[in-house]
């Protein structure tokens, strides 16, 4: 069954007020490491969530035995657990039916790959990497999402995607890439494995640096996680009623530099594009900083509930396993700038470091913005307005208002950086982002050389 079949039929398993959220998922995956393909996996998965409304209670349930025993068995345990739920006076109630936006995101070749298309595409990046071993994996897949409920609601999506990712990587280099698309054929795993290589060989022979606060150029892969992290607490509903949001009190005010401008936009064919959330709410593009600016933060129907004043959903409902984090964007789109390249931005920031991207972040204080962690793969010292000499791994605490309070720059091209974690089910999303340069970067000490 598709998954419009699977939630219909979960919904007509359930007795009254219901809904049937449905997640079906084909992929496959071929990870390398030593530039060998050693572990290949596939699945082939269909997974119902139903929630059973009884008043102001609610029970939800999951299977993925989705045969007619299974189905009922998943409506029995949700109205059980709906029966013995305690009431919750800030349930809006299920969403009632709206047409959802047409949108792209759906490619048939990168649906048809299969497991000999994925370890070819694996090779391919193992044997551009020369000399430099690769560790990393391809992945492509495709999912469906359909959301049915007894108001009126059925709605599906067919989603594809695909992720070449290449760590070039020895005892003393290191250098990373990435390529995310919803076609297949626009990412190129030869040439993923050529950049991590070229950046590993550049960072042989790194050195240390002082503490203190640099001019810095972020590459997308280091922006776009740094803006991952600060958008959970500061550009979801919940974390501005619950005031620990840095737009809390700051909405309409000046919070960045004029030069950055942040969306929330499923609808955005250059992303990973979506129509409608986890309740079949259509989606929305939200603007959430201009030209700057705080505009907004994204809302399902259970935080504009609790914020009242009409306001109303923007599409952002999480699965319902999610729900404790609120609403989240999981569609970020950085607006791009007028430099050609990152070594213009080099040449902006004069003096500074290089970032390629960062890991083992954490958020210090999200009130203030106030995230550490490490760089990774390819950090540089900039001088006299070039890239030189690579550093070790630097550990930061950076506030993010203050990283982008002085922006000298943006590049013209943006990525698409995935955030896909591929151990749960696939829903696959990711961030748009440019190459940035800040004034003010703020390094806490130093770490390990490159290498594994």
């Amino acid at each position: 069954m598709n998954a419009r079949e699977v939630a219909h039929a979960a919904l007509a398993a359930a007795e009254g007020e219901a809904e049937a959220v449905a997640h079906v998922e084909r992929s496959g995956l071929a990870r390398f490491a030593s530039s060998e393909v050693h572990q290949p996996t596939l699945i082939d998965n269909a997974v119902v969530t139903l929630r059973v409304v009884r008043g102001s209670r609610t029970g939800v349930a999951t299977t993925n035995k989705v045969d007619g025993d299974g189905l009922a068995e998943l409506a029995r345990r949700a109205a059980d657990t709906a029966e013995t739920a305690p009431a919750d006076e800030t349930f809006p109630g299920l969403a009632l039916p709206a047409e959802p936006p047409q949108v792209g995101g759906a490619d048939e070749e990168t649906a048809g790959l299969g497991p000999d298309d994925q370890a070819r595409l694996a090779a391919a990046a193992i044997d551009a990497a020369g000399d430099v071993p690769a560790f990393g994996f391809f992945t492509s897949g495709v999912t469906e999402l359909a959301v049915a409920s007894s108001t009126g609601i059925l709605v599906g999506q067919e989603m594809t995607d695909a992720t070449a990712l290449v760590v070039a990587a020895d005892e003393e280099r290191s250098g990373y890439a990435e390529q995310t698309a919803w076609r297949a054929g626009n990412v190129d795993p030869a040439s993923v494995a050529r950049e991590a290589a070229a950046k590993a060989e550049r960072t042989a022979g790194s050195a240390e640096i002082e503490p203190g606060a640099y001019g810095a150029v972020l590459e997308p892969y280091a922006l776009a996680e740094l803006i991952e992290y600060f958008a959970h607490d500061s550009f979801g509903a919940l974390g501005l009623l619950e005031e620990r949001s840095y737009l809390s009190g700051r909405l309409g005010e000046q919070i960045f530099d004029e030069k950055i401008s942040i969306a929330d936009d499923s609808l955005d064919p250059r992303g990973l594009p979506k129509s409608f959330d986890f309740e079949g709410t259509p989606k929305q593009r939200v603007a959430l900083v201009e030209d700057g600016i705080a505009r907004g933060v994204v809302w399902d129907r259970t935080t504009a509930a609790q914020a009242g004043n009409g306001v109303q959903s923007t599409g952002h409902a999480p699965p319902l396993e999610s729900r404790d984090w609120g609403p989240l964007p999981y569609a970020l789109s950085i607006a791009a700038g007028e430099a050609e390249s990152v070594d213009e931005l080099a040449g902006l920031v004069g003096d500074g470091i290089y970032i390629t991207r960062l890991h083992y972040l954490g958020v210090v204080h999200a009130r203030q913005g106030l995230i550490t962690g490490m760089t990774r793969d390819g950090t540089f010292r900039i001088r006299d307005g070039e890239i030189a000499e690579p550093l070790v791994n630097l550990r930061f605490t950076v506030a993010v208002p203050e990283l982008l309070g002085e922006v000298h720059g943006l590049t013209r091209s943006v990525a698409l950086v995935n955030s896909q974690n591929f151990y749960g089910e696939r829903y696959p999303y990711g961030v748009l982002a440019p190459a940035l340069a800040s004034a003010r970067f703020r390094i806490t000490g130093v770490g390990s050389k490159p290498g594994i």
